[in-house]
């Protein structure tokens, strides 16, 4: 299932982003930014995208790679989602980088007294023991997503399908970072981003830890005249969102 085709795009009603969409001084997410660019998951540089864009950043959550620093991660989802008012009955992390992530957040949920199930899912089905995609505990009631995006929606629609199929209901999607820029299909930029579709498509709310807006903010606060580097960074960053945001 494509995103939509690029001459549905005037069909779209153009809306602002969802509520989750932080604004530049949410202190949750400018903490959130400085962690990532001190672990070295949030860098900079030439980085090409999966729609082949030329991006000055890049996240890696999968450099979120010791006890330490993912104990921290979850941390950070766990306060957004408890501040979100978000209601779910357990969490569902999509294979592979979301399993690691489902696990830890669950943790941390717990130690703050929010004790909720997790599962998730397998790439290939296992024909022997429980067998089946699905792992851990039994998807049931409102199931959050989580991930560390969202690039293309694929792996939501995936996850909506399996929740579903399980007999429960997808409530929505916790994220760490939304890149706020334009989707693209086929080579073509789409007038929305792939959160603005889970959300006015799919139908499910969206609570990022940090989004573009914030990364921005960080790095004009951190400029500094004398620090080439920083300079250089806001301003290669400013000009991708000015041309992709939105």
């Amino acid at each position: 299932m494509a995103l939509m085709s690029p001459a549905d795009a005037s069909a779209v009603p153009q809306v602002p982003l969802p509520k989750a969409a932080l604004s530049a001084g949410d202190p949750l997410a400018q903490a959130f930014v400085a962690f990532a660019v001190e672990a070295g998951v949030l860098r900079f540089g030439s980085f090409t995208t999966k729609a082949g864009r030329q991006s000055p950043y890049f996240f890696n959550a999968g450099l979120f790679d010791d006890g330490a620093k993912l104990a921290r991660l979850a941390d950070f989802y766990a306060q957004r989602l408890l501040a979100s008012g978000l209601e779910f009955d357990m969490i569902f992390g999509p294979a592979y980088k979301g399993i690691t992530l489902a696990a830890a957040v669950a943790m941390e949920l717990a130690r703050r007294g929010r004790n909720v199930p997790f599962a998730y899912n397998r790439k290939e089905a296992k024909d022997h023991g429980e067998g089946g995609t699905l792992v851990g505990a039994k998807v049931q009631g409102r199931v959050l997503i989580i991930d560390d995006v969202i690039s293309a929606g694929t792996s939501v629609r995936e996850s909506i399908a399996m929740i579903a199929a399980a007999g429960a209901t997808p409530c929505g999607v916790s994220i760490a970072l939304d890149r706020q820029e334009r989707a693209a299909e086929g080579g073509v930029d789409l007038p929305w981003s792939a959160v603005q579709y889970v959300t006015q498509e799919l139908k499910l709310p969206v609570c990022a830890i940090a989004g573009l807006a914030d990364l921005l903010a960080y790095l004009h606060a951190a400029s500094d005249p004398a620090n080439a580097a920083h300079a250089a960074n806001a301003a290669a960053v400013q000009a991708y969102r000015d041309r992709y945001g939105v």
